[in-house]
């Protein structure tokens, strides 16, 4: 069995996921697989064997982001890799990216529809121009969002925009490309330079579809993930191993891209 990294995963500190977690299943409609606990997550790690997990903080308020940092601090560790969050809109966005990185951290975490921007919004292009200078990675939600109204902040073509405009930004996006949109990914995305972690969207693809976007993709640039808590860990891996793809393949998708992404 590869070795794996699980690339897109959520968790709260205890106190908050005790609200968190219910407020969340009642606005998207599902429900979690664990309560969202770090030892909870710690604990679906070991029963699939699941090396290390990518926590993704999103800051929805301006007000959150020093609690985020002190949390991620608290609990990073050999297995636990927080990337951390701020909302577009704090004036200090500046000071904190350089304060991410200067304590250590890989990478940040945004998502369009909790923060409220279009990718391509031009507020954003500073923001996306520091993180690149600063050497981070960015995780952004990219494609529709359950919970949310279908309005298109982060569909493939508003992608390539930022991707052409900082062609070196570390950018990875989430579920396929795009969630829900994976005719506009084939179309827009799929053959260029760009990570797709494939979280909460095997399920939701017919295994002919799922595996031609990933055998068309350059195939250094695709990444595990599970957006665990809302999907269980053990069933994305086995969603990626009914795809019968070659054991280098499933070894540069379950582990090793993202080991060189992270430098390891």
């Amino acid at each position: 069995m590869s070795k794996i990294i699980d690339f897109h995963t959520h968790a709260f500190p205890d106190v908050v996921a005790e609200k968190a977690i219910p407020l969340l299943e009642k606005e998207g409609g599902i429900k979690a697989r664990h309560d969202g606990k770090i030892k909870s997550l710690l604990s679906s790690m070991d029963k699939y064997k699941i090396d290390k997990s990518v926590i993704c903080s999103i800051a929805t308020k301006v007000s959150q982001y020093n609690s985020i940092l002190n949390w991620s601090k608290e609990i990073r560790n050999e297995r636990i890799i927080p990337f951390l969050s701020f909302h577009p809109d704090d004036k200090e966005w500046e000071k904190i990216l350089d304060e991410i990185k200067k304590n250590n951290f890989k990478g940040i975490k945004l998502h369009p529809y909790y923060q409220n921007f279009n990718l391509d919004d031009k507020k954003m292009f500073d923001i996306y121009a520091k993180i690149e200078e600063v050497d981070l990675i960015l995780v952004s939600h990219t494609g529709f969002d359950f919970a949310f109204e279908r309005i298109r902040k982060a569909d493939p073509e508003k992608i390539i925009k930022i991707k052409n405009a900082f062609p070196s930004l570390k950018l990875v996006t989430t579920h396929l490309g795009a969630w829900e949109m994976w005719d506009e990914v084939e179309k827009f995305i799929v053959g260029k330079e760009i990570y797709m972690e494939i979280s909460f969207s095997l399920q939701f693809l017919d295994e002919d579809k799922a595996k031609r976007i990933i055998l068309n993709h350059p195939p250094e640039y695709i990444l595990f993930g599970t957006d665990s808590p809302w999907a269980d860990q053990g069933e994305t891996i086995e969603n990626l191993k009914k795809l019968k793809l070659s054991s280098k393949l499933e070894e540069m998708i379950f582990y090793n891209n993202a080991s060189k992404l992270l430098q390891l």
